[in-house]
């Protein structure tokens, strides 16, 4: 519980440290990874400094010397090591330790297994899924550089950038590149490039190390930082055969920081290039259009109708002449045996015409009601009746009758 304290009423200090020293001893022995510094065996006592691999902090270690022996000729300064302590408070001295029961060093097969572990919780995240991964800009204006101090990685990247596009600029980070400071300086390189808007790509570089060099590059915290980073990140740690996880969480990954600068520039030399095959293809394909144009032209040009428009004309005249004649004979013909069939049709009806037959002589003889008298028992005596001629009609009365 909390010690109630006031300026008027304060608790001494070995109060405060017997309450700091019985709150410590309530943790119980724990387990506690580190990276051993300054190794010192005083008698049958070591000790040592056990530094966090990733943070700036570290914490005394105190244990027999058989209990470091036991752990093997592999616990040294920079090894990598699991304790397993009781916490301890020195309440004289106000100083904070670890009592070591049990040092077991972390070996490459360990590492291996948990970097395994971490991949599969990376990846069920979906930070490995290529659709994540940003494309690199065409040219960049400008790009971010993470490398350590006049390292051979820096080098690489800069003069074979520069040797590819001499206008390239580079914001160059140093930072540690291994060890405990390693991932917090290339963190805040990284939070400083990514928050640069003239950066358009952010590069970081390490040349080749063993396996425990490389750690920092697969630690979670660098590589979710990359993860999230707005600027699209190129990994180009150690060798081809190297592979930490910021390259499989990186939106490109390098296989050396040579290659970092091919993907990231461009090579002029090769652009120039593509510009004059591109520029030959271009002259090569205007000219073929424009010659097939021209022979499509002198094929239109040398057809008849514009090749002699007037002979044209002239031809269409002929036909329409010939054309004029033909229908003038037509009609001619369909008049003249018209006339000649009207002509016919007129001599059969003068010869069936009962005219022509009054002018032979004969005469129709009619009563009073225009009735034609057939026989001469059909009249009466004293009958008026009506002659029809060819010259005009007479009127005459019935006298009498004849028999033939």
């Amino acid at each position: 519980m909390a010690m109630e304290t006031t300026a008027e009423s304060p608790v001494p200090v070995r109060t405060v440290l017997q309450a700091v020293g019985g709150w410590i001893g309530r943790l119980g022995r724990i387990w506690v990874e580190g990276q051993i510094t300054d190794l010192n065996a005083r008698g049958g006592t070591v000790y040592v400094t056990l530094r966090d691999p990733v943070a700036n902090m570290s914490v005394r270690v105190v244990g027999p010397r058989g209990v470091f022996e036991a752990a093997g000729p592999a616990v040294t300064d920079g090894a990598r090591v699991v304790v397993h302590a009781k916490p301890d408070f020195w309440i004289n001295r106000g100083t904070f330790s670890l009592s070591a029961i049990e040092v077991r060093p972390v070996g490459v097969g360990e590492l291996l297994a948990r970097l395994e572990r971490l991949k599969q919780v990376l990846a069920s995240e979906g930070l490995f899924r290529p659709e994540r991964k940003r494309p690199l800009p065409f040219l960049p204006g400008k790009i971010g550089l993470i490398c350590g101090r006049d390292s051979d990685a820096e080098h690489d990247v800069l003069q074979n950038a520069r040797r590819r596009w001499p206008a390239v600029a580079f914001r160059v980070e140093n930072t540690a590149v291994q060890g405990s400071y390693a991932v917090g300086e290339v963190m805040e390189a990284l939070r400083k490039l990514d928050a640069d808007p003239e950066i358009e790509v952010i590069v970081i570089a390490r040349g080749g190390g063993a396996m425990e060099d490389l750690l920092p590059f697969s630690d979670e915290a660098l590589v979710r930082a990359v993860a999230a980073a707005r600027t699209p990140v190129v990994s180009a740690i150690g060798h081809e055969q190297d592979s930490p996880i910021l390259d499989l969480v990186a939106d490109v990954r390098a296989s050396t920081p040579t290659d970092a600068a091919k993907k990231t520039v461009p090579d002029v030399r090769e652009q120039l290039q593509l510009v004059r095959q591109l520029r030959d293809r271009g002259r090569r394909c205007l000219a073929g259009a424009v010659e097939r144009e021209l022979h499509w032209l002198r094929n239109v040009r040398s057809r008849p109708a514009l090749a002699d428009p007037v002979r044209e004309i002239e031809r269409q005249s002929e036909q329409v002449l010939a054309l004029r004649d033909r229908t003038r004979r037509c009609v001619a013909s369909a008049l003249d045996r018209a006339g000649d069939e009207l002509s016919h049709t007129r001599a059969r009806l003068l010869a069936l015409s009962p005219a022509a037959t009054l002018d032979r002589g004969y005469a129709i003889v009619q009563r009073e009601d225009e009735s034609v008298v057939r026989e001469p028992a059909d009249v009466k005596d004293g009958e008026r009746l009506h002659v029809r001629l060819s010259g005009g009609r007479l009127t005459a009365t019935v006298s009498g009758r004849e028999e033939p």
